[in-house]
């Protein structure tokens, strides 16, 4: 038996969606126990992404943002509703904690691509979990990442080759998505997704949801780390 843990980030509700696939997907396993949980935003509002873009216009600290045409592209004022529906949506999911990264056996991390790196949640939440890398809780572990961004060309793929960093300084045991069973992202089409990991494309403006392509490959990517979890554990505790 396997015990699975989805730790995840998500300001607009495309994480959530492909944290879900992942945990059905490791689910889907006979004996294996997947849970969801979820890394909260900062206290002040004022640190948070969403509410400096609702005030992204003229006479709101942020003038002249608005008005660029990176600005109307990215229509940051209108993402703030999308940003409110999705953390009603995500209100019972539990808060994460350093308890619940003990208790797994396998762990996939998931977070929106912000400039080519997992957003500044996720970097505190690991920063704050020192003492799990003093005690080498986390060594040999196996884990995968998962993300989302506006585009193809927006680092979906780099965000996920820099977060190994951390996790190998946790001595995890990074877990891909390999091409043989993954042909979904054998494509011209615009979709996320690479050998790195599961990645949902979600539109500049946030208004695209998740293909079912992605769902798929989040989803395989939960029952692979699921399966190798379950081989590792045993051996993990004989040490």
């Amino acid at each position: 038996m396997a015990k699975l843990l989805v730790v995840y980030y998500s300001a607009y509700g495309h994480v959530y969606e492909m944290a879900k696939a992942v945990c059905a997907g490791a689910a889907g396993l006979e004996g294996t126990e997947a849970r969801m949980v979820r890394v909260p935003e900062p206290i002040a509002e004022g640190n948070i992404t969403a509410y400096l873009d609702r005030d992204a216009r003229p006479g709101k600290g942020g003038a002249g943002t608005q008005a660029s045409g990176l600005g109307e592209r990215f229509k940051l004022v209108d993402r703030f509703a999308k940003y409110e529906a999705a953390r009603e949506a995500q209100k019972d999911v539990p808060i994460a904690a350093l308890d619940d990264l003990r208790w797994a056996d396998g762990i996939v991390w998931g977070f929106p691509t912000y400039y080519g790196m997992m957003p500044a949640q996720m970097k505190l939440f690991l920063d704050f979990a020192g003492e799990l890398c003093a005690g080498g809780e986390l060594e040999g572990k196996p884990a995968g990442v998962f993300t989302s961004a506006g585009s193809i060309h927006t680092g979906h793929e780099a965000a996920v080759l820099t977060a190994i960093v951390p996790l190998l300084h946790f001595g995890m045991l990074f877990v891909g998505l390999p091409y043989s069973e993954n042909p979904e992202y054998l494509t011209a089409d615009g979709i996320g997704s690479s050998p790195y990991g599961p990645s949902t494309l979600a539109g500049p403006d946030s208004s695209r949801s998740p293909d079912e392509r992605e769902l798929v490959m989040a989803g395989r990517l939960g029952a692979r780390v699921a399966s190798i979890a379950a081989a590792v554990a045993p051996l993990r505790r004989q040490r």
